[in-house]
């Protein structure tokens, strides 16, 4: 996925997990209730199973990640909630 300076995604969760591996530009993804963290190209992060999260690019740059994740027996890869707010992403380290 590429993400442009401030595009992200909303609030989700994935019934078996996601990994996402950052090939592009500096991304920011964030676990509820836990602090955004900042990743450049070659990291990786896991979002645990069910555990809601957002990512996306930061507001000055460009942001590609490969994300990796399975369906559940039903067929479904993700659930979405809410928008990320601009105050939730405003609150990155930088911005």
């Amino acid at each position: 996925m590429h993400f442009a300076p401030g595009a992200r995604t909303a609030w989700h969760t994935h019934p078996l997990g996601q990994t996402l591996w950052i090939t592009e530009g500096v991304a920011l993804c964030q676990r509820e209730g836990g602090p955004i963290e900042v990743l450049q190209p070659g990291d990786r992060v896991f979002f645990e199973p069910g555990e809601n999260h957002w990512h996306g690019a930061t507001s000055s740059r460009f942001m590609t990640h490969l994300a990796m994740q399975q369906a559940d027996d039903g067929g479904s890869f993700v659930t979405w909630g809410e928008q990320v707010t601009d105050d939730e992403y405003g609150a990155a380290p930088g911005s």
